[in-house]
């Protein structure tokens, strides 16, 4: 998903699109507590390590790191789980695919959106091999090798 002018990532899963290939992706809202929501102004949080799961017919995002904020006096627990803002039907979706087709939930990034509202871009993705993983390696390498060709040609 592009962003707009006055959208910014807070956190990116960078490894995500290397680990897995991202069938597709869906907005997602966050259920944060409001020390959450100031540690991620600062951009401060980290979804390396996340996933995402079903718990009693919702998705929870686990694993996600908030760190603690140091003005608060009453702060937040930094790797709890966090519920996804998603309809029931985005929700079927998703589990059937995870059920179904043996699919992961994978947090790509987290920003905020026009409205100030902390979002999440989950992405529906399959496991990739290491076969896979030199392909798409040789690919990306032949891809620079070439514009740096047709460059050179003028």
């Amino acid at each position: 998903m592009a962003l707009r002018g006055d959208e910014k990532y807070v956190a990116q899963n960078r490894r995500a699109r290397h680990d897995y290939l991202i069938e597709s992706t869906i907005e997602a809202g966050i259920m944060l507590a409001a020390t959450e929501v100031k540690v991620l102004r600062q951009g401060l949080a980290s979804i390396a390590e996340a996933y995402a799961t079903e718990r009693d017919g919702t998705i929870f995002l686990i694993n996600a790191h908030f760190p603690i904020y140091a003005a608060a006096r009453v702060n937040h627990e930094p790797r709890r789980p966090r519920k996804l803002l998603l309809h029931k039907r985005e929700i079927n979706k998703l589990l059937g695919a995870v059920k179904r087709d043996g699919m992961t939930l994978i947090p790509l990034s987290i920003y905020f959106n026009e409205r100030g509202r902390a979002k999440l871009d989950l992405g529906l993705a399959k496991g990739k091999r290491k076969a896979d993983k030199r392909a798409a390696e040789k690919q990306r390498d032949w891809q620079r090798d070439r514009g740096r060709l047709l460059r050179e040609r003028g």
